[in-house]
């Protein structure tokens, strides 16, 4: 399918400054998906690392004791199991706390015996965490895949961005080119828009964003699939093409070569110009909806875990509520470093719900 287009002069031409934007939610949500990669690996990494270690020399204890022993499951196959282990070897007493991440589909209880490593006795785990030590590796690797590949494609879609702007400061030949129209929204005499490469040319598929100053239009030519269609340019070797407006203000020339370079366009398209209101109101997309209710849960999960810092580094109570119980929920590597923090604190006090001993009274 082609579209009409338009002629331009056959010289370097330079564009507006900052015609190629990125969206806020990008740069908010890139630290948070990080904080969440990183958190991920650190809770448990090392229970994966110890439970390996044990799987090559591992012992059974009958006689070790396992103390306040739970698994709880979430969306019906994501199970994380948790446990305190007491147990004595070669004259030796020792005490740990495990956790175990895996998927499971599974109903009822868990049976389960206390395993050391016979060449590091002070490593013990759940002999649950080492028959599912296969499955554990694969779902923090998914997770990490997941997150980190997020991660990686926010920051080389930013230093694309960055890398296009920088180019676009100088003057270059430019190359008419039509591009879909995905989404746009106006908030007050504001337009944004996204549009994407892939009608003709080059049909990279890259998706870019711009924001369109008070009263401006982008050139629309057309309709394909029920979107609007609208004329960019390349700009030299940019990697992204640029979106132009309906009166080509954002290209450097005098007004009465803009307007010998529309009138062409204009009588094609039967003198009325086309604008992108009139393909009707478009809300957002159900991508971004759920990259929004997306977001809300990372904002959600970053801000209980800033209070849980907060409680465990500077609360005035180590009884204050709900933190402690926040704490408590904590993978073990985390509530032990919390419990550390408060133990400082408040240490000569009784010790709070998820850092008691079975005693209920005195720091674990």
């Amino acid at each position: 399918m082609t579209f009409p287009t338009i002629k331009l002069p056959e010289r370097a031409l330079r564009l507006a400054q900052n015609l190629i934007s990125m969206p806020k939610a990008v740069y908010f949500s890139l630290p948070i998906l990080i904080g969440l990669t990183v958190f991920m690996a650190v809770s448990e990494a090392p229970g994966i690392l110890r439970d390996w270690t044990i799987s090559q020399n591992p012992v059974k204890l009958v006689n070790g004791d396992i103390r306040d022993g739970k698994c709880s499951t979430r969306k019906g196959f994501f199970t994380t199991c948790e446990a305190h282990l007491n147990y004595a070897y070669n004259g030796q007493t020792y005490d740990r706390d495990v956790e175990i991440m895996f998927v499971d589909i599974h109903a009822g209880d868990y049976d389960t015996d206390l395993v050391i490593s016979g060449d590091h006795p002070d490593l013990a785990t759940l002999s649950l965490g080492l028959d599912m030590l296969w499955n554990r590796i694969i779902t923090l690797a998914v997770f990490v895949a997941l997150l980190g590949g997020a991660c990686i494609a926010m920051i080389f879609q930013i230093l694309r961005v960055w890398r296009a702007r920088g180019q676009l400061h100088r003057a270059a030949q430019l190359a008419p080119v039509p591009v879909e129209i995905t989404t746009f929204q106006r908030r007050g005499k504001r337009l944004t828009v996204t549009y994407t490469d892939k009608i003709a040319g080059r049909k990279t598929g890259r998706a870019a964003h711009t924001n369109f100053e008070p009263g401006q239009e982008p050139l629309v030519v057309g309709a394909k699939d029920g979107k609007p269609v609208a004329l960019a340019v390349w700009h030299g070797n940019t990697a992204l093409p640029v979106l132009l407006d309906s009166r080509l203000e954002r290209i450097d020339m005098a007004a009465q070569e803009r307007a010998s370079i529309l009138a062409p366009l204009t009588a094609e398209l039967g003198g009325q110009p086309l604008e992108l209101i009139a393909q009707g109101k478009k809300g957002p997309t159900v991508m971004a909806r759920l990259a929004r209710v997306f977001l809300v849960i990372l904002l959600f999960i970053v801000g209980i875990f800033g209070y849980w810092v907060w409680y465990v580094t500077s609360a005035e109570s180590q009884f204050t509520s709900p933190a402690m119980d926040l704490n408590n929920m904590m993978p073990a590597p985390l509530n032990r470093w919390g419990c550390d923090q408060l133990k400082k604190r408040f240490g000569d006090q009784r010790a709070p719900f998820g850092c008691a001993a079975s005693d209920f009274t005195s720091w674990k």
